[in-house]
């Protein structure tokens, strides 16, 4: 059912970590509703919309990642392309900085 999807360990753990949030954040909702709050983003936001912010922007780091690591190889002159998990630790650390501020 999944052969068309190339399922490597990055993708796997950013898949994980992605569900293993959607449901802490649905416990957290339970036990603690939200409030709206206006933090640097430009809109009063929830919890849940400052995920759904930070999950698209990880997910543009990583797909910009993926799409320039051949021209980082070359730019820095590499003998391979970088390590996907660089932009996993980028993108979850972008995430973290939008869900504590934003």
């Amino acid at each position: 059912m999944f052969d068309w999807m190339v399922w490597t360990t990055p993708v796997a753990v950013f898949f994980t970590c992605i569900v293993l949030m959607l449901a802490g954040m649905t416990v957290w909702e339970i036990k603690s509703p939200t409030t709206v709050r206006k933090g640097w983003l430009p809109i009063s936001t929830t919890r849940g919309d400052r995920l759904f912010i930070g999950l698209l922007t990880a997910a543009y780091i990583n797909l910009a990642f993926i799409g320039l690591a051949g021209k980082f190889a070359e730019w820095f002159s590499l003998e391979s392309e970088p390590s996907i998990w660089i932009s996993f630790i980028a993108s979850m650390g972008v995430l973290a900085l939008i869900m504590r501020k934003g």
